[in-house]
C-alpha cells in the first residue's frame, strides 16, 4: 500500500483510467448486440483491496463492489457504505455467516442451495427486511464451482422463490478459465435461456438480472446478456498478497 498522498493522485488517476476503458468496453459491446450501456451494471470486486480503493473507484463514479469472503467484506462495509452504494455479495457463502451476510450487504449473487436460500430467509426475517438475492447457477457443470446445476435448479428455484423475506432477482453464473472468452459464450447463453425459461414458469419474479462476466470474458457474457458484470483485475489490477 502506497501513502496516502500517493493513493489520493497516482492511485486515483491510474483507477480512473481503468474504470473508464471498462466502461468503454461495456458500451462497446452492448452496442454490438443492439443494446443499451445502460442496461449493464458494473460491480467492481474490490476483494484483497483495501477501503482506501474503493473510496477512490467511488470518486471515479463507481457505486457497485463485490466482495467473495464475508470475513473482510465487512470492516470495508462498515468504513464505507454511502446511500448510493451497493455491496454484493459474490464468492461463495457459507449457511453460518448467513447473518453477518444479510446484515451487511444489499444483494447476495451467490445463492448457491436451498439450505443457504432458508439460512438467508431466517436472517432477513430477524432483521426485518426483503433481501435481494441472485441464484448461483453452475452452467458449465465444474466440479470445482458451486452453483446448482441447470438440470435441478428450475425444482430449486420454485422452493427459493417461495421464501417471502428473499427478492429473487436473476441469476448468476462463473464461467471456466479459458484463453479464448469464445469459448465460453455458450455458457453465458445457456444461463439467459434458462432464465427465458424460468421467467415463462416462474411469472411473479422479475428475473431481471443476469451477473456473468468477470475481467477476461465480460464483453461477450454482455454480448450475451449480462445486465452485472464483476470486474476485479482490470479495475484494481492483480490481486493483492495476503
Amino acid at each position: 500500500m502506497r501513502e496516502n498522498q500517493a493513493i489520493g493522485t497516482e492511485e486515483q488517476e491510474w483507477l480512473a483510467t481503468n474504470i473508464a476503458r471498462v466502461r468503454s468496453n461495456i458500451a462497446q459491446a452492448a452496442r454490438k448486440v443492439g443494446r443499451s450501456p445502460d442496461e449493464v451494471t458494473l460491480v467492481a470486486v474490490s476483494k484483497t483491496k483495501p477501503v482506501e480503493l474503493v473510496k477512490l473507484a467511488y470518486q471515479a463514479g463507481v457505486r457497485y463492489f463485490g466482495e467473495n469472503r464475508v470475513q473482510e467484506a465487512l470492516p470495508k462495509i462498515a468504513a464505507f457504505h454511502p446511500p448510493d452504494v451497493s455491496w454484493h455479495m459474490i464468492g461463495h457463502l457459507q449457511s453460518n455467516k448467513a447473518g453477518k451476510a444479510a446484515g451487511a450487504f444489499d444483494c447476495i449473487e451467490s445463492v448457491d442451495s436451498l439450505h443457504l436460500a432458508q439460512a438467508l430467509e431466517h436472517h432477513a426475517e430477524r432483521l426485518g427486511k426483503r433481501l435481494p438475492v441472485l441464484l448461483e447457477v453452475n452452467v458449465a457443470g465444474e466440479a470445482s464451482k458451486e452453483g446448482m446445476s441447470v438440470e435441478e435448479a428450475p425444482v430449486l428455484v420454485r422452493q427459493i422463490v417461495a421464501l417471502p423475506h428473499l427478492e429473487v432477482q436473476g441469476l448468476m453464473t462463473i464461467a471456466p478459465l479459458v484463453e479464448n472468452a469464445e469459448e465460453v459464450r455458450p455458457v453465458f447463453r445457456g444461463l439467459r435461456e434458462l432464465r427465458d425459461r424460468l421467467q415463462e414458469e416462474i411469472p411473479h419474479c422479475s428475473w431481471s438480472q443476469l451477473s456473468m462476466g468477470m475481467t477476461d470474458d465480460y464483453s461477450v457474457a454482455i454480448e450475451e446478456g449480462a445486465t452485472i458484470v464483476r470486474i476485479g483485475r482490470a479495475i484494481f489490477g492483480e490481486r493483492s498478497k495476503r
